[in-house]
């Protein structure tokens, strides 16, 4: 059974920071391309960054170097470190994975609330 389990959100304050965390499981996670994605309230989900299996990384442009997505094979999750963050980045954070790039995310967590305010 495919599992993707997201931690790591909260409130923090505009210029913070925080990491948030996906544990994958149930699937071969060091194959699969890993996206994180986030939908804010009244707004579509946006693409945030995705990394594939060896490693290469893209990024949405309203990202502007301040988030950095990373994995750990030996652990089965997948990582996305924000820095600067501003109101604009309140959303619940996903974490996806798809078999290549090009592909559909065919898997999902449940999400993790992300709120930035002082």
């Amino acid at each position: 059974q495919v599992q993707l389990v997201e931690s790591g959100g909260g409130l923090v304050q505009p210029g913070g920071s925080l990491r948030v965390s996906c544990a994958a499981s149930g699937f071969t996670f060091s194959s699969y391309v890993m996206g994180w994605f986030r939908q804010a309230p009244g707004k579509q989900r946006e693409l945030v960054a995705t990394i594939s299996s060896g490693g290469t990384t893209t990024y949405a442009g309203f990202v502007k170097g301040r988030f950095t997505i990373s994995r750990d094979n030996a652990k089965n999750t997948v990582y996305l470190q924000m820095n600067s963050l501003n109101p604009e980045d309140t959303a619940v954070y996903y974490c996806a994975s798809a078999p290549r790039y090009g592909a559909r995310y065919d898997y999902w967590g449940q999400g993790t609330q992300v709120t930035v305010s002082s």
